[in-house]
């Protein structure tokens, strides 16, 4: 028999809907959830499934092998139609599915216990358990299953918070982009009106530094994650932003490890990154002079470490990075102690490199 539909079908499929579950991969948090549903109640099946318009879908599943099933012979669709705990003893004593191809034939599922979960007070799946034989559960065992089901609830609820995190973040990733575009082109106005040479390099400095920020921030937007990014390919989007721009008597190089960092650290991996190369390509070498900057990341063993090298003329012999007034070092190192520790150099007539740490 196929259960009638619940009196707000609508609402409740929209419910199911805005869960945005369907469909979606398996995962851990879930799987582990009807395994311990299983044990918990000495159940050779156990589900986390999802009744939709016109099948029921499992999240996660114990003892079953398939993803849904029709509707047609779903148990958990009557289930459902009322609140709370249901436990059906004898399937084939019930006359909603004496005649169910699942109960009277193979997997010959006799036995059923479940509870309903739900969005928005209306009713959008179960967790239950099943068995092959007629039986019962006891107290302790429906307080299990039931305890089970709140923590399939509340990972349905972080799932819901993070999505409004995630578009939240987006709309202030947009109005962050148009703001630095904004700010950008009103430096490169001022730096053109400046009558005074050193305001004129200020501003051009300053627009610079902006257009870096954004650079990185338009990177972190195409990785396609808002909470962490592949450093590897982070690292290499921004790479190809500067090899666009350079001549082709320098080379720009990257060995950089897939490794995922949180995308705040990645914002300002890429800063200092930005900062070091920038720096390299104005001040290593002679005009017209050939050379190679490489940028490293090597994952140790709780820590990347980054460097970025180049085979230029390198630092004059009176040049502190420590103690320099320059705003684009002073920006490195600032980012860079944010981590693990100083920024580290080393230079001589073969080339410079910087080196720092991040922790993963």
């Amino acid at each position: 028999m196929r259960a009638q539909l619940h009196p707000r079908q609508s609402d409740r499929i929209a419910a199911l809907k805005s869960l945005q579950i369907l469909d979606t991969p398996r995962e851990g948090r879930y799987d582990k959830i009807a395994e311990l549903a299983a044990i918990a109640c000495r159940a050779p099946i156990a589900v986390i499934n999802f009744i939709d318009e016109g099948r029921q879908w499992f999240k996660a599943e114990v003892g079953l092998g398939v993803r849904e099933t029709p509707l047609e012979t779903s148990i958990c669709s009557h289930v459902i139609l009322q609140p709370g705990f249901t436990i059906i003893r004898d399937t084939l004593a019930d006359p909603r599915m004496a005649t169910n191809p699942l109960c009277v034939s193979d997997p010959h599922l006799r036995f059923y216990a479940g509870v309903v979960l739900t969005e928005r007070d209306l009713p959008v799946g179960t967790l239950c358990v099943l068995d092959h034989h007629p039986r019962d559960l006891s107290e302790h065992e429906r307080a299990m299953l039931s305890g089970l089901a709140e923590q399939v609830t509340i990972q349905l609820g972080l799932g819901r918070r993070l999505r409004y995190a995630e578009a939240m973040q987006v709309e202030v990733d947009h109005r962050v982009r148009n703001s630095l575009g904004q700010v950008q082109s009103l430096l490169t106005l001022q730096a053109r009106q400046a009558k005074s040479p050193e305001l004129k390099k200020a501003l051009e400095s300053a627009r610079d530094r902006v257009g870096a920020v954004a650079s990185v921030h338009d990177q972190l937007h195409q990785s396609g994650s808002l909470m962490d990014v592949d450093l590897k390919e982070f690292v290499e989007r921004l790479l190809d932003t500067y090899r666009a721009q350079i001549g082709a008597n320098i080379t720009l190089s990257g060995d950089i490890a897939s490794v995922r960092v949180p995308a705040r650290e990645a914002a300002n991996i890429g800063i200092v990154i930005n900062e070091l190369v920038t720096n390299s390509l104005r001040h290593g070498f002679e005009a017209g002079q050939t050379g190679k900057i490489g940028v490293t990341a090597a994952l140790g063993h709780d820590a990347v470490s980054i460097t970025v090298h180049d085979d230029g003329k390198g630092l004059p012999k009176d040049f502190d990075p420590s103690q320099t007034s320059g705003l684009g070092m002073r920006l490195a190192r600032m980012m860079a102690t944010q981590f693990t520790g100083e920024l580290v150099w080393s230079s001589n007539d073969r080339g410079t490199t910087f080196e720092f740490a991040v922790p993963v």
